[in-house]
């Protein structure tokens, strides 16, 4: 049956039920990440709002029978935001709005699809299957309609990416550090799957924490008390203070996710918190082929005391042994980070799309990413990997 297609967009996710936002998240993998519970929380905690140069737009696409037009069905939706800066998005475009305002040009505000603050992959296009190539139109339609200077989606899927590059967009890839769950049995087993000077470091450094009379707790779901928030938020809050900034997200926000989507490892010395650690858990079906994922994303650390090797206790070790032990198939480590190899993370290409509404910028940004992308590839080739190849070593 003949249908048409319209958009529309909101200023903020409360005016759409959870139950059809998430309906469509479902179909698209399901990853908590984009929920309309996770993306709630940055509103109602006052994390993403007009004040902070974030207002969202969320992008709601429906389809109905030309016979009925008034018989709407929500076919898609996208968690779109018209940004004032670009702070908080971890996939760096500065040197083009320098660009822009050498030239006398406005590169803000800009459009931005994807999830505040994390810098994770999944669907950006929270759609059917069938659905994708219309989402992705009407995503551009609607862009190129608003006069805007750009449209910027991150951390996109595989599906999602090709979509949005048959729509008119263009390509970029970046290079993450991700951990991959062989199924080893144990801490040890893992360590020896690694050449030998990174198991020695390890191996020592665990030692050094350990010698100084840290112990560590991981706590989920309801085991994480109000106090164990507080210790966080006090960690969290201290490194961003020790570098001169504001955090991004308030302490309300943390309380207002949930908790059965959060990995929180705390550290102490002599009975006294010294650091945490907030890794979010989170279950994904890939689609297209049905596989399932359970992920560790490593989201934020903050420390109260400086204690030798103790960053890489909370950050990572702690983290992989809780994987390993609860059947975790890979930890995302977050933007960045070749220091991560020394882990056990290995580099994984992740990707966003791009469109920009002036035709001399488009091109100049497209010969960029072609140059870009060659770079990243070898960049990412000549990396050593951190696993033996001999079992014997």
């Amino acid at each position: 049956m003949p249908s048409s297609i319209s958009v529309r967009a909101l200023t903020q996710i409360d005016d759409i039920d959870a139950h059809t936002w998430d309906a469509l998240n479902d179909q698209s993998g399901g990853s908590y990440l984009c929920s309309h519970h996770f993306l709630k929380a940055f509103e109602t905690t006052a994390c993403v709002i007009p004040k902070t140069g974030w207002q969202a737009q969320h992008l709601i696409v429906e389809s109905s029978p030309h016979e009925n037009p008034a018989q709407k069905e929500v076919i898609a939706v996208m968690p779109l935001y018209v940004k004032g800066h670009s702070y908080g998005e971890f996939v760096f475009d500065w040197a083009w709005a320098d660009a822009y305002q050498r030239n006398g040009l406005d590169y803000y505000p800009k459009w931005l699809c994807g999830v505040p603050f994390t810098p994770v992959s999944g669907a950006r296009l929270l759609t059917s299957d069938k659905s994708r190539e219309s989402a992705a139109q009407a995503l551009m339609q609607w862009v190129q309609a608003s006069k805007l200077s750009s449209l910027h989606v991150l951390y996109t899927t595989a599906v999602d990416q090709q979509a949005l590059i048959d729509a008119g967009c263009l390509a970029r890839t970046h290079t993450q550090f991700h951990w991959r769950n062989a199924k080893w049995p144990s801490f040890d087993a893992f360590l020896a799957t690694l050449t030998q000077p990174k198991r020695k470091k390890i191996r020592a450094e665990r030692r050094k924490v350990s010698q100084a009379g840290v112990e560590m707790t991981a706590k989920t779901g309801g085991q994480i008390s109000p106090e164990d928030w507080q210790i966080f938020y006090r960690c969290y809050a201290h490194t961003y203070a020790m570098r001169g900034n504001k955090p991004y997200l308030t302490e309300a926000f943390f309380s207002a996710i949930d908790p059965a989507h959060c990995l929180l490892i705390l550290a102490s010395q002599e009975g006294q918190p010294v650091a945490s650690a907030l890794l979010l858990l989170d279950q994904t079906t890939d689609p297209i082929s049905g596989q399932v994922m359970r992920k560790l994303y490593g989201r934020y650390w903050g420390g109260l005391a400086h204690i030798d090797c103790l960053h890489f206790e909370v950050a990572y070790y702690a983290p992989i042994q809780w994987a390993i032990e609860n059947n975790i198939d890979v930890i995302e480590g977050g933007a960045q980070g070749e220091h991560k190899m020394a882990r056990g993370f290995v580099p994984v290409q992740t990707q966003s799309a791009h469109w920009l509404a002036h035709p001399g910028f488009f091109e100049a940004v497209e010969n960029y990413l072609t140059q870009e992308r060659a770079g990243n590839a070898a960049y990412a080739a000549s990396l050593n990997s951190p696993f033996r190849d001999d079992p014997h070593d």
